[in-house]
């Protein structure tokens, strides 16, 4: 069965759990199996995290239920459920009195060491991917009163920021600070940097952003992974920070921060969307590429990307009345090398856009309760045939409600409608 999650303590132990509902502690000095923790259903385990004393593990399942086991005795010290869903992210706030669970309904739930609900929200329309907390505090708008940021992650393409305070006797706090946008597509994974100043995210849309968690503007976005981006961590005490993506790479970025925090987001932008470029965009490509002087030739004449990809020598000539041979000759070749760029991003079909049941694109993505899409009719048939099992990991299906993946069907519509405009002839 796949592993899902890993995580291990300040010490020598590593957990990882498994669909196979097992968590799994591991000697990380000799690489022998210390234990192994079987949920009391034998329900999928999805997320597994230790407490920052390692005293503790939490694991989340796919029947929504929640386990808290003692490291040392390993057996359950308490145990909870939530309403709807399967758990899918977890975190505890760095002093540990409490800790947080995300669920595919798009739930936050706030618990205290003893299990007790203190707190629910729905967060995410679609579900949450991810949560993390910043290893300092802030302060809020009441006196003595320290707050810890909490980022959430989820299937409606964004990241948001939250202050939450546990404390006697005002209780729990959470409150929503912020929301970061820019991903086209479901976000999959998001982290803090040691300070808090940061978040790196990672997407279905295969992009890495860093956000400045102050303004909520985009410092960074990175487009050399191939496929899903769907884990991101920074280091604690070098300016490292981490991405992994299905494309079967892990990225390791270095940064500096005295160079972040300039008020301007500096981005790769694929070359896949040159279309939708603005004439701003247009201007910065110009300079790029040592052709400063037509920048207000291209201003005066409203050259957007999409109009950029349509220039000939004719319209060079005749139209923006660049006289220079050379300059139109420049402009022409790296145009092409646009196009160039945007056929080879746009070969073949995006495995993630194909049904694992037909292997073909989809038309009407639904997610099931294994937390994977599929093409509702195909669905439905292995549904009709009596197969109350997970085409992905053969595992008993705990319901089989078929949610429509309205995210995933707009990416699609999205790449189809970039293709059907690669696929056109271009003018000479």
């Amino acid at each position: 069965m796949a592993a899902r999650v890993v995580t291990w303590t300040t010490g020598h132990i590593l957990a990882s759990c498994s669909t196979d509902g097992n968590t799994v502690l591991w000697n990380t000095q000799n690489g022998l199996k210390l234990a192994v923790l079987e949920h009391p259903c034998r329900s999928p385990v999805r997320i597994c995290r230790f407490s920052p004393d390692s005293s503790c593990l939490v694991s989340g399942a796919a029947d929504g239920s929640v386990n808290l086991w003692n490291v040392q005795s390993l057996k359950v010290y308490r145990s909870g459920t939530v309403k709807d869903g399967s758990l899918v992210a977890c975190a505890f706030a760095p002093n540990g009195s409490f800790f947080v669970t995300g669920s595919s309904c798009g739930d936050l739930t706030v618990w205290d060491d003893n299990m007790r609900c203190l707190y629910n929200e729905k967060a995410h329309d679609l579900g949450v991917t991810c949560c993390d907390f910043s290893s300092q505090p802030v302060s809020g708008n009441k006196q003595d009163v320290k707050y810890f940021q909490m980022a959430s992650s989820g299937q409606d393409n964004i990241i948001k920021i939250w202050l939450v305070s546990f404390t006697n006797p005002i209780g729990l706090e959470l409150k929503h600070k912020c929301t970061l946008s820019g991903h086209t597509a479901p976000v999959l994974a998001c982290a803090f940097s040691f300070d808090g100043q940061m978040v790196v995210s990672g997407s279905v849309d295969k992009t890495v952003m860093l956000f400045e968690t102050k303004t909520g503007s985009i410092l960074h976005i990175l487009t050399q992974h191939t496929r899903y981006v769907t884990t991101c961590a920074f280091a604690k005490d070098v300016p490292l920070f981490a991405t992994g993506s299905m494309d079967k790479c892990v990225n390791i970025w270095e940064f500096e921060p005295k160079q972040l925090f300039t008020g301007t987001a500096q981005s790769e932008e694929p070359t896949i969307f040159v279309e939708k470029w603005s004439e701003e965009e247009v201007s910065e490509w110009l300079c790029k590429h040592g052709l400063e002087d037509l920048v207000a030739i291209f201003r005066k004449n409203n050259i957007d990307g999409k109009e950029l990809l349509n220039l000939t020598k004719e319209s060079l000539a005749d139209d923006l009345k660049i006289e220079s041979l050379g300059l139109r000759s420049k402009v022409l070749r790296n145009i092409e090398e646009l196009r160039m760029e945007m056929k080879s991003a746009c070969v073949g079909i995006p495995d993630e856009f194909l049904c694992p049941i037909t292997r073909e694109l989809m038309k009407e993505p639904v997610i099931a309760a294994d937390g994977y899409s599929y093409e509702k009719e195909a669905m439905e048939k292995w549904i009709v045939k009596k197969r109350r099992s997970s085409p992905m990991t053969n595992l008993p299906l705990q319901t089989l409600v078929l949610t429509p993946n309205r995210s995933l069907k707009m990416a699609i519509n999205r790449w189809l409608e970039t293709q059907s405009k690669h696929n056109e002839t271009p003018q000479s």
